[in-house]
């Protein structure tokens, strides 16, 4: 009799025992097309950047985001009328944001640059020979320069002057499990790989929930042979999403709905949850992967944070909100974080990407700006309005990334006056959109470890 209950324990200890393994022996050492490794990062991330990170977010610069949720899907008939109660974003009421972000100066950076504005229109208009422009010539000149920032956008960013957009406080509507799974989670992120991460549709994705798959294991044989034969470009977008996605599964698992009776809500880790998404054997060996994808996502991102900040060195440039004590101590704060990026010792060298013929390189470059553009697009089909809100904001955060890493030129050219017209310019839902996203995969890395701890207490 007692063989018979030593037997099952000793097999529900060696389960659990391997449990930390599964998730995490192949998520260590150096990564792919890097000369980084995931224990730099972890110590960098945990250690240095993630407390420094959290704070800066929490002001409110970064707390409102000014979102369009309304946005009809652009691809195919999908309902806005989530039935899930999670699923609910509150939007704020106007006294709630600062009135420096309400207000609509020509300049929300700052107030010596919108005074600055005003003067010379007002210079202008008192001593200049009439040259009054057309309504038609003044509306070409708008679609020009609308057409010149469209252009070296990667993600769409919603008309902050539009009706529809509101201000959305990111504290007050965390990321967080909210029940939204399903065959309509799974088309989102079925589009995503399967028609914009240039793969052909005989070549079967590992562990894809809307297709039968007889042998998951010969299809990943095949999927990463394919992929391994693609160029470094095409290799790092599919990484890119494939990090996100699996930065997205984290959140979820580590604000988990733990408990919902009548008198609470608990969210916290939920352990079976991750290991679901992340197990080898569980995932036919596609979780560890999913994991380091995690990294190197971490590492693009840093590195478009550290080669950004003489765009936010420049005097003329503040987290305006109208406070201008608050806003100059979190403009400290701001450059102290991007500092301290800059120091990371194993940057990801961009120089590798687009290094060829100087035509495909360009074509190259513009198919993966679109890609990543009808992504960001697809953000607007989510069914959930909390987890479009948090998609809308990390995919813009990822394609402002990637519009910084390949505006080096622009970035280098920026005028040393303010006087001058900038080469390169961020608008304040792309700067609250690039910092939040980048929180969002720092909190990923950083969740990481508190997995690991769980995983090892279940032992």
């Amino acid at each position: 009799m007692k063989l018979v209950v030593i037997v099952p324990l000793l097999l529900l200890l060696e389960v659990s025992g391997y449990a930390e393994c599964r998730c995490f022996c192949q998520v260590t050492g150096d990564l792919d097309d890097c000369t980084c490794d995931v224990e730099t990062i972890d110590r960098f991330n945990n250690d240095q950047l993630f407390p420094k990170l959290q704070s800066l977010l929490e002001s409110d610069y970064f707390r409102f985001y000014k979102v369009n949720l309304n946005k009809p899907c652009p691809f195919w008939t999908a309902s806005n009328e989530c039935g899930l109660r999670d699923c609910a974003v509150q939007p704020c009421s106007p006294n709630e944001v600062p009135e420096g972000l309400r207000s609509a100066p020509h300049n929300k950076y700052s107030a010596e640059a919108n005074e600055q504005q005003d003067e010379c229109e007002k210079a202008k208009h008192l001593g200049a020979v009439d040259v009054s422009l057309s309504a038609e010539t003044r509306e070409a000149l708008l679609d020009w320069n609308k057409y010149d920032d469209e252009a070296e956008r990667f993600c769409v960013v919603d008309d902050e002057e539009s009706p529809d957009s509101q201000y959305v406080d990111l504290l007050l509507n965390p990321e967080r499990f909210t029940g939204y799974k399903g065959p309509e989670a799974w088309q989102i992120w079925n589009s995503i790989y399967e028609e914009n991460c240039f793969k052909p549709y005989t070549i079967k994705r590992p562990l894809n929930p809307t297709s039968f798959q007889s042998s998951p294991g010969s299809e990943a044989r095949t999927f990463y042979s394919w992929l391994e034969g693609q160029c470094v470009e095409k290799r790092a977008f599919f990484r890119l999403v494939s990090g996100l996605h699996a930065s997205i599964n984290i959140h979820l698992s580590a604000r988990y709905l733990l408990d919902d009776s009548w008198f609470q809500k608990k969210w916290g880790h939920n352990v079976s949850e991750f290991r679901q998404r992340f197990d080898s054997e569980l995932t036919v060996g596609e979780g560890p992967k999913r994991l380091r994808n995690l990294y190197f996502l971490y590492l693009i991102e840093l590195r478009a944070l550290a080669k950004v900040l003489p765009f936010f060195q420049q005097s003329s440039f503040q987290l305006y909100t109208g406070r201008p004590e608050e806003d100059q101590k979190h403009k400290e704060q701001l450059l102290d974080i991007l500092q301290l990026a800059r120091s990371f010792p194993l940057h990801f060298d961009e120089a590798s990407l687009f290094a060829g013929d100087e035509k495909e390189a360009a074509k190259l470059k513009e198919d993966i700006r679109l890609a990543f553009l009808n992504i960001s697009r697809i953000m607007d089909c989510v069914g959930c309005f909390k987890c479009r809100l948090w998609g809308k904001l990390q995919t813009q955060g990822l394609g402002t990334a990637l519009k910084i890493l390949f505006s080096e030129r622009q970035i280098e050219a920026l005028p040393k006056s303010s006087n001058q017209r900038p080469s390169f310019q961020l608008s304040r839902q792309e700067i609250v959109s690039l910092f939040n996203a980048f929180g969002r995969i720092s909190t990923s890395v950083r969740e990481l470890k508190n997995f690991r701890v769980l995983l090892a207490e279940e032992q």
